[in-house]
């Protein structure tokens, strides 16, 4: 699973103009599952968005994660994520999980988050949504499940 992580100081997302979800302080997730992702990649994943310290201290160092601020997630899945615009001028999306999968997969990200106590708000998987934020630093990260053995680097 590849999620961009966005902290926010709110945002929203829309089908149609219908507002489906919405959050103040927290973060936005755009989430793709990819082909061969497993249930315990995206557990994991999840459990590391919770406890990621990206949210400033009283001295305004990042030492605060998602739960210590009460913050809430907006989950919105993006296929387009996983393109691989090596070739050509237009993106493969072969790396993306099937829709039914994919769904899947991000609805296993939205409720593991919910799992560990943080308010979650979702979009709509397959429908065309609008997207709207306020960056809060800006400060965004990309996460990458297939990065999951890593360096080994202390959290």
């Amino acid at each position: 699973m590849i999620v961009v992580v966005q902290r926010v100081a709110r945002a929203a997302v829309a089908v149609e103009g219908e507002v489906v979800g919405e959050i103040g302080r927290g973060l936005l997730l755009l989430a793709c599952g990819v082909t061969n992702d497993r249930d315990d990649d995206v557990l994991w994943l999840a459990d590391k968005i919770v406890d990621l310290r990206v949210f400033p201290d009283l001295q305004g160092l990042t030492n605060l994660s998602l739960s210590d601020v009460g913050g809430s997630a907006l989950v919105v899945s993006q296929f387009t994520l996983a393109a691989d615009w090596r070739k050509g001028r237009r993106p493969s999306f072969l790396r993306a999980a099937p829709p039914e999968e994919g769904e899947r997969l991000v609805a296993l990200l939205a409720a593991r988050l919910s799992e560990r106590g943080v308010p979650v708000s979702e979009g709509r998987f397959g429908a065309m949504m609008e997207v709207s934020l306020v960056n809060d630093g800006p400060f965004t990260l990309v996460l990458d499940g297939a990065q999951r053995g890593g360096s080994g680097s202390s959290s």
